[in-house]
């Protein structure tokens, strides 16, 4: 069964459906009243996990990401959007993912260097999570080999399917959270300081515009299995994806190092 940690709540926006698990959500008419919620107010350290199942052509915006301390359930309605609707009851804050996102920078803040994405965790103050279960990765199409960079170098514009994005809030020795939010894999850094971490945060997952679906990723923190780290360590060696077809390895490792 899927943890109650990994499921969307039953209050939702008007045109959002869920599956029976409540671990997907798709926008079923328009662009807008798409608005989800985590069925539970996270933990400190816990991420919220999607990954874009369908994009819909024809509308300009995407997904948007965020935390509330309002409990879905005292909405009298769910508001149309997360931005700014929902973030104007206060106590929310949310941010819109764009095609090429960038870490946000608090003022006079100089930009972290990133993880190397070949580490096997993600280390966000004293939060450690499995890298390889954040990453959303390309899969080959027909003509990969010759046309699709994506394919050669297993990157995901943010927007892209199979991306995944997650977020989390990092306790602060102030007694309130930083919010973070983390993009295949790489953290964006505090994109909200000052949050209450003493209320309960439910995760917010605006299905706008363009994401027309989306699909609860459960995370395991615990460690990355053998698999896992032999790929990690082929993919620290290679140029790119292609590179593994002339390696002495055996056909199913290679499978997964070029297509999982």
């Amino acid at each position: 069964p899927v943890p109650a940690s990994a499921r969307f709540h039953h209050i939702h926006g008007a045109n959002i459906r869920l599956d029976a698990s409540h671990t997907q959500a798709t926008r079923v008419e328009s662009f807008a009243n798409g608005l989800c919620f985590s069925q539970e107010p996270l933990a400190p350290g816990q991420i919220f996990l999607v990954e874009i199942e369908e994009k819909e052509l024809g509308w300009c915006g995407h997904l948007r990401v965020g935390l509330t301390a309002h409990d879905p359930q005292s909405l009298e309605v769910v508001p149309e959007y997360s931005l700014p609707d929902l973030v104007s009851l206060g106590d929310t804050w949310v941010f819109a993912i764009t095609r090429n996102h960038n870490r946000v920078l608090v003022e006079g803040e100089e930009a972290q260097p990133r993880g190397r994405p070949w580490e096997p965790f993600l280390l966000i103050e004293r939060v450690r999570i499995p890298r390889d279960t954040l990453v959303g990765r390309s899969r080959p199409g027909r003509y990969s080999h010759i046309l699709d960079d994506l394919f050669k170098m297993n990157v995901l514009p943010a927007t892209a399917r199979r991306s995944r994005i997650g977020v989390l809030y990092a306790p602060q020795p102030d007694g309130t959270a930083d919010m973070h939010i983390v993009i295949n894999g790489e953290d964006m850094g505090p994109s909200a300081r000052g949050l209450p971490a003493s209320r309960p945060l439910y995760a917010v997952i605006d299905v706008f515009a363009s994401t027309k679906s989306v699909r609860v990723i459960p995370v395991d923190y615990g460690f990355p299995s053998l698999q896992t780290l032999c790929r990690l360590v082929i993919q620290k060696h290679v140029v790119h994806r292609l590179a593994i077809d002339g390696l002495d390895l055996p056909p199913l490792l290679k499978s997964f190092c070029q297509h999982e």
